[in-house]
This record gives structure tokens, C-alpha cells and sequence, in this order.
């Protein structure tokens, strides 16, 4: 089917505001169902790669395809003054409605985005505009203090400065004068004046509060009453909210996971990538068209198992295999116990008794690689051997037969810290026949956070205390021959960001074990369909780009760097032309963590970054460099962002915050 796109066109809302979209519809005039992508990338410049294939693929199989910048991002009208607000959602509303009245729409509207797009797709849907008929939301969460990139088991992730800082490199681009006309300028500066400094946002709300449950729609799941479809993957950072959706949603509902990173599985990265374009349609051609298409026959979930792979940092294909389960929690699914032995081994039964202490140099964490994968050379855990040296580890004997796992393997832990606050890393890992060690799953807790988000209690020294600590979702494959680590830390850098002491913590394994969600031997494979895409974007790489990860130990100092650099393309894209509207795109950024491993109050953190785009005639460069520190009271912030237009500088903005730490 041939297709036409409509560059740009205005959403009006009720108070004046216009947001911006591009259409992609069938050639002839029926009018059709219409499926909604809703986020803040600019679908000018930003995700113009991305989205022409996709929505052009819908277009092609009979649908409208509209893809939505929102308030203050984009070429759309106002302010965006932080994520996912309650304006957020309620612009939303009004575009559904919009589209629903147009000409080219028969009334039928579903929704979909990954990450942002996901979360908000799910958040809308909780609000129940009528013309929304279904979903699809890929790499998102149900609770945003939880699971998303600010925070992970009550600590702070470095990377909400990383992430923070790209978004006001991002929210600092101009709007295109090709299309706004001559107010671009006035509106750009207003745009930059008003930026927020967005890691301190959400620096500010260290528990899980008011503002984290706002989008949270693990609140209540019965808000959610339209069908969705939940795509999840191993190496991305937002899996775990796949199992949680299947069993706390009542309305239809599956889910596909494989091993992806951050990025949609038709353009998956490990691969296979899947035809998950093919998919969609299946979906929407059910719930927005009203077609059998069998897509309600699939099992709730199929979900790929990871078979073992040596650990090195680039993966650009997981070996594998492909099952399905046909109801989640799933029967075929049951937890095998091993015992942490004193003995540093881990047992089925009658496993030796006693008190194991840990204090884990600050750098451990090193081979953890990126907390979010999005296909970057250099991301992925490397040999877990690197830590394991720096924790207490428990082995099985070498496996005599294989063992599928998936799910959330549960470590039960009886642990003490001679510190009132402290935070704990447990990882699961796979020692190979070769002894290389590869990781499978972890976790990371504050345990001042054990027994709530909400109200974290500090730790009385000395005490034991019974925790249960879920690892994250994950599908693998212990083979024959192989044998499985559990390895317990009290640090996790530069994944995040150290306590504020240097706590020893003491496990009593008498009552320490882990729970192993181990799947019944099934002989059966699923297929999924290869990927497709629709017509690409045409687009020129006018520069490869470098991506480079290292890190270095100065044995004078004691001081750990850890560095990474993206130049020309943050995630590994390099520099962009995007032919049909000669606009060029590069993006560099280089962070660098600094600590000593003997004080935790020692690490720095530097992001600098530069932005430019434009064409002949019209060059804009963003430039900006954002520090965190901390001592044992307070985490200290810093921001300087500059704004140039043809080499002129036009608007500077400078940050300095801090924010007394909340038993963190």
C-alpha cells in the first residue's frame, strides 16, 4: 500500500497551546484506526530515523500513524517544566480526542512509545480517554521510583545525572525556523531561560513519595482498563515491570521479552531481532479493527532464554531460544533453594553454618557495565571475575544437567552492618568451563530501604535483620559443565552512588539462602516472524563517531577513574544528516567518575557534553558540563549550559544546588 506523510501539522489545544506532529497515512481516504506515538525527542530532527520506518510500516498496513511532540519540546508551543506531569497526561487527552474527530480516523485510536512514550502510554491509558482502545509499551515501568533511571533499590543511580544532563542538552535545542518562521529565535531563548535543572528535580525526592507515586501506575492497576501488549528486554533496565504488569493488570494483556537493549525489536540489539512492526499489527488489527487475528491465542508471555556467552562487553547477538508460557505466574515455573554455606558454597541441603563479614573496596562494580543497554559498543557486564575478588561469593558444584531459569531469582539474606546506613550489591552469575564469570542478574539495596520506599528506618549497628532482596527478571541457561555464583558487595560503582560511610557488613548463613525460579524442561520452540520495516529515512553518516569505556586505578592516590566518551553520537550513531530536510545532528558527551576506594565521601562526577545541528546558513551549538559530589550530610550539584546560533553566543544558564541526604 502506498503512503503519504504530512511533514507537519498543528494539534490545537483548549488553552491556545499548539503541539506539533507528523502524519503518515494510507494513499486512499478511507478513514482508518489511528495509533499514537507521544514524547519529547522531536519527530523533526530527533527520532526522524526511527519513526519513518515505523510508522511508515502502520501506514502501509491500513493505519493512521501520528507521532506527537509534547508541550515545550519539539517545534510544539510552551514549557515542559519536568517529566511525565499531570499536563503531560492531560494534553494527551485532548490529542486522543483530537484524532478521533479527524477525517482521516474512523474513532479508533491506540497508543504506543518505548520508554518515555511507554510510560506515558501507560499513564494515559489510566486516565481512560474514550477513543483509546489499546497499547503497546515497551521498556517502561509501573513504578517510577522503583524502576527507572533515578533510582534502584533505594539508591541513587549516577545515571540520573547523565540522563539530566542530556535532557537539558536536549530541551535547549531551537525550534526549527522552517517551520515555526521567524518567532523561533524568541521562543528558543524563552525555552532556554525556563530549562529546569533536571537532575536536581529529582535528586530533591530520595523516597518514594507523592511525587514518584503521580505516574506510578502500579498505584492501582485497575485504571487501567484497555488492552495491553508490554515489551520488555534482559539488557534493558525496565524488564522488570513486564512480570508485574502481566499479573497485576485484569484487563487482556501480554508480553514479549528477549534480549535486547534499549531500542525496538525490529532493530533489536543482542540479537535476534524479531518482527515486532508484524506484531503490532496483529495487535492493533484485533483491538482496533476487530479482526481475529490469533493474537489472543499467544501465551501471556514469550520470553527469550539467554543461553551462556562469554563476558565481554560488546554483545551484538545472544544465542538463545524462544518459549512461551501460557498464563503468568506460570505453573511450569517453581523456586529451587540453594543455602549460602559458610563454607563460601551454595547447597541444596545441610549447608555449614556461621558469619561471613564484607567490606567491599569502593570501586567494586567496575565489571558492571552500563545500568541501561541501548546497543553501544563496550556496555555489556565484563568478566565478573574483575568484582569478584572484592565480595563474598558462594558457588555450586559444577552442574551435572542444565537449569532454565525465568523470572526473579530471591535472595533471603540475615545480615548485619556496624553502620546506621549501608547499601548492598548481590549479583548471579555463570562460571564457565573456562572460569570465566558472566553475570545473569543483580540487585542493589539500601538497606536503610529494606522493609519500605516509602519510610527507610536507619540500620542500629550490630543488628541482624531479615531481608528479602529480588533480583532483577531475567532468562538464561545454566548449562552442564557450568556452575552458578552468587556474589554479595557493599558497593556498587560507578553504577551508584556510595553511601555516605565505609560499612563492613556480616551475613548469618544459617538463615541466607537463594530462590531460583526454575523452569520445567520443554522441548518446545516458538517462532517469531523476522523483522520488517517501512520505507527508511533518507539519511546520510557523515561521520562514524567513537564510543570508548575504560577505566584506570592510580596506586599512589588510591584513586579509581572511570570513564565514558561518546563523540559525534551518544549512542554510538555518529554524526547524522538527515538528507531530506538537511539538517545535521552531532552529539558528544564524556562522563568521568572519580573515587578512592578507602572513602566514599571521595567520588566526583563530571559530565561534558556538546550539541550541534543545523544546516547552511543556520549552526546551533549547545554546550554544557554538570558535577556531583557529596559529603556525609549533603549531595552537592552543579550545572553551567551555554546556547550559540552561527557562532554567537545567545543565552548562558549556571546551577548550583544541594541536597541534605535522606538516609542515603
Amino acid at each position: 500500500m502506498t503512503i503519504r506523510i504530512e511533514e507537519h501539522i498543528w494539534i490545537p489545544l483548549s488553552d491556545g497551546t499548539r503541539l506539533g506532529a507528523r502524519l503518515w497515512l494510507p494513499e486512499d481516504d478511507a478513514k482508518v484506526p489511528a495509533v499514537l506515538e507521544y514524547i519529547p525527542y522531536r519527530k523533526r530532527d530527533g527520532t526522524r530515523g526511527r519513526d519513518e520506518p515505523m510508522h511508515g510500516f502502520f501506514a502501509q498496513n491500513g493505519y493512521a500513524a501520528i507521532r506527537v511532540d509534547m508541550r515545550g519540546s519539539g517545534e510544539s508551543d510552551g514549557h515542559m517544566a519536568d517529566e511525565y506531569l499531570r499536563q503531560e497526561q492531560d494534553d494527551a487527552l485532548e490529542v486522543i480526542a483530537w484524532i478521533a474527530t479527524q477525517t482521516w480516523c474512523d474513532g479508533n485510536v491506540g497508543m504506543m512509545g518505548k520508554s518515555w512514550g511507554g510510560f506515558n502510554g501507560l499513564q494515559v491509558a489510566a486516565r481512560r480517554p474514550p477513543a483509546l482502545k489499546a497499547i503497546i509499551t515497551a521498556y517502561s515501568t509501573d513504578n517510577r521510583f522503583t524502576d527507572d533511571i533515578h533510582y534502584m533499590g533505594g539508591l541513587l543511580l549516577n545515571d540520573n545525572l547523565w540522563w539530566g544532563t542530556i535532557m537539558m542538552a536536549y530541551q535547549a535545542r531551537p525550534l526549527d525556523p522552517q517551520i515555526v518562521g521567524e518567532g523561533w529565535r524568541e521562543a528558543w531563548l524563552q525555552r532556554v531561560e525556563n530549562l529546569p535543572f533536571f537532575p536536581a528535580l529529582w535528586l530533591e525526592h530520595q523516597r518514594y513519595d507523592d511525587y514518584w507515586k503521580h505516574g506510578s501506575v502500579c498505584e492501582d492497576f485497575a485504571d487501567i482498563e484497555v488492552p495491553v501488549l508490554a515489551i520488555g528486554g534482559w539488557a534493558d533496565s525496565y524488564t522488570n515491570a513486564v512480570p508485574r504488569l502481566l499479573a497485576g493488570l485484569k484487563t487482556p494483556r501480554k508480553a514479549i521479552i528477549g534480549p535486547w537493549g534499549h531500542i525496538y525489536p525490529q532493530d533489536g540489539v543482542p540479537g535476534p531481532a524479531i518482527g515486532f512492526l508484524q506484531e503490532a499489527v496483529r495487535w492493533w488489527d484485533h483491538w482496533l479493527k476487530g479482526k481475529d487475528t490469533g493474537v489472543m491465542n499467544e501465551p501471556d508471555l514469550r520470553a527469550y532464554i539467554n543461553d551462556s556467552v562469554a563476558p565481554t562487553g560488546t554483545r551484538t547477538h545472544a544465542p538463545g531460544r524462544w518459549v512461551g508460557e501460557a498464563n503468568w505466574p506460570s505453573a511450569s515455573i517453581a523456586p529451587k533453594t540453594f543455602q549460602l554455606g559458610a563454607d563460601h558454597a551454595l547447597h541444596i541441603a545441610n549447608a555449614p553454618q556461621g558469619t561471613l563479614s564484607i567490606c567491599s573496596p569502593q570501586s567494586h562494580g567496575k565489571a558492571g557495565g552500563e545500568w541501561m543497554g541501548t546497543g553501544c559498543v563496550g556496555e555489556h557486564p565484563t568478566d565478573q571475575r574483575l568484582d569478584d575478588g572484592a565480595a563474598l561469593v558462594f558457588d555450586t558444584p559444577v552442574l551435572g544437567e542444565g537449569l532454565d531459569i525465568l523470572g526473579a531469582p530471591v535472595l533471603k539474606l540475615r545480615i548485619a552492618s556496624d553502620k546506621p546506613v549501608a547499601q548492598l550489591s548481590a549479583r548471579l552469575s555463570d562460571i564457565r568451563p573456562d572460569g570465566t564469570v558472566t553475570r545473569v542478574s543483580y540487585q542493589v539495596l539500601n538497606l536503610t530501604h529494606r522493609d519500605s520506599h516509602e519510610q527507610p528506618e536507619a540500620l542500629v549497628p550490630g543488628q541482624f535483620y531479615d531481608l528479602t532482596i529480588k533480583l532483577n527478571d531475567c532468562g538464561h541457561h545454566f548449562a552442564p559443565g557450568h556452575a552458578i555464583r552468587v556474589a554479595l558487595g557493599t558497593s556498587y560503582w560507578p553504577l551508584v552512588w556510595p553511601s555516605p560511610e565505609l560499612a563492613t557488613l556480616t551475613i548469618d548463613t544459617a538463615g541466607s539462602a537463594l530462590s531460583l525460579p526454575v523452569r520445567s524442561p520443554d522441548a518446545a520452540e516458538l517462532q517469531l516472524p523476522p523483522p520488517a520495516h517501512g520505507p527508511a529515512t533518507p539519511m546520510t553518516q557523515l561521520d562514524p563517531g567513537t564510543v570508548r569505556r575504560w577505566s584506570s586505578q592510580d596506586h599512589v592516590a588510591g584513586t579509581t577513574t572511570y570513564v565514558t566518551e561518546g563523540i559525534g553520537g551518544l549512542f554510538g550513531e555518529g554524526i547524522l544528516r538527515f538528507d531530506d530536510i538537511g539538517t545535521e545532528i552531532s552529539h558528544s558527551l564524556r562522563r568521568e567518575l572519580t573515587l578512592v576506594d578507602s572513602d566514599p565521601t571521595s567520588a566526583r562526577y563530571e559530565l561534558t557534553q556538546s550539541y550541534e545541528m543545523g544546516r547552511d546558513g543556520w549552526r546551533i551549538r549547545i554546550d554544557s558540563v554538570t558535577t556531583m559530589h557529596s559529603d556525609r550530610e549533603r549531595f552537592y550539584l552543579t550545572g553551567e549550559l551555554s546556547v550559540q546560533e552561527n557562532g554567537v553566543l545567545r543565552a548562558e544558564r549556571s546551577w548550583n544546588q544541594s541536597f541534605l541526604r535522606d538516609l542515603m
